[in-house]
């Protein structure tokens, strides 16, 4: 991996080595800047992008716990509309014979035997009735808590959602603006005078030694029949891929996405902040990945399962991660860098 103080000097060496003096200092300059401003871009949004990913996960870990909470609260109704009638009737029972004297003699008749018998009753009754009431009270504090805890949780977590639905929206606004001011210091860039060259896999070492998102048209070669390009060596392995596959389906292959520019990658994560790579980090960017269709893109197709048995030959794989995170049969990578 080449060191990033020298590739940055190799980059204005070969900005430079294609005008004359004044305007090679002038590029020179405009190139550093650019990438001064890329590279702060990048980690903004990855700062930005992290902190939005904290957010998200502890209002999912809120979110839970109110789930928990309304099933507790659920099971404390239960319990609580169970044991109302029995302590209704025990109170009624207190209400009617108010004391031990009175509800003995009604029970027993006299009899010594029947006495003992119903004071044990009455104890028990007493007991029962002291557990019920007791139970009731605990049941009720608690389904007091609970209500208080769902209505607290559910007041911060519409507040923690507006959050993380306003940090969703100020990251597109982000990306839309660096974008914006990244493509005017492009336009800045004299491109007129870089020769386009055949693609040669010479270019390779050059065309890394430029930040990702920022490699100059020039060091790219294109793809047939799509409007794509790909960095020289990822090209020719490209080339030899479509051959064997227009061989075995009779038509090209079909490319959505290819080399990706700073400011196309921005576009791309304004749409999809959270989830589309921080502009800066995207393989896209280094001239390595495509996106594929004509049926590749369908993860169990005849063209996927001949993409997996054939790509790894012509250089190019499916990374590991595109099979679950997130799913991307589409997405395809040349090399031994499998980052997204």
């Amino acid at each position: 991996m080449p060191n990033p103080r020298s590739a940055a000097l190799t980059a204005v060496f070969l900005v430079m080595a294609i005008f004359s003096a004044p305007a090679a200092h002038a590029a020179a300059n405009t190139y550093e800047k650019l990438r001064s401003e890329a590279t702060k871009a990048r980690e903004e949004l990855e700062k930005a992008t992290a902190e939005m990913k904290d957010r998200k996960q502890a209002l999912e870990e809120s979110q839970e716990k109110l789930r928990t909470t309304l099933k507790a609260l659920a099971v404390a109704e239960a319990e609580l509309n169970r044991i109302r009638e029995p302590v209704a009737r025990l109170a009624n029972t207190s209400y009617q014979h108010p004391d031990a004297t009175g509800y003995l003699a009604v029970l027993g008749g006299g009899n010594p035997v029947q006495v003992l018998r119903s004071t044990t009753d009455v104890a028990m009754l007493a007991q029962t009735q002291q557990s019920l009431v007791d139970r009731a009270d605990g049941l009720q504090r608690r389904h007091k808590e609970l209500v208080s805890t769902q209505q607290e949780l559910q007041s911060s977590n519409a507040v923690e959602q507006a959050r993380v639905e306003q940090d969703v929206s100020s990251l597109k606004k982000r990306s839309a603006d660096l974008t914006e001011k990244l493509n005017a210091l492009l336009g800045k860039l004299p491109r007129s005078k870089q020769v386009q060259l055949k693609c040669d896999e010479s270019l390779v070492a050059e065309a890394k030694g430029f930040p990702n998102g920022l490699i100059p048209s020039k060091y790219l070669c294109d793809l047939p029949q799509s409007g794509h390009e790909l960095r020289a060596d990822a090209a020719l392995g490209f080339y030899k891929l479509n051959t064997a596959y227009k061989e075995r389906f009779g038509r090209e292959m079909c490319v959505t996405d290819a080399y990706r520019s700073l400011s196309e990658q921005h576009s791309v994560y304004a749409r999809r902040p959270g989830f589309a790579a921080v502009p800066g980090t995207s393989n896209h960017g280094k001239g390595q990945a495509l996106d594929l269709c004509g049926g590749i893109q369908n993860a169990g197709s005849v063209q996927f399962n001949w993409m997996e048995a054939n790509a790894e030959q012509y250089g190019w794989f499916h990374p590991a991660w595109a099979y679950s995170n997130p799913f991307e049969p589409w997405h395809w990578e040349y090399g031994t860098d499998s980052a997204h």
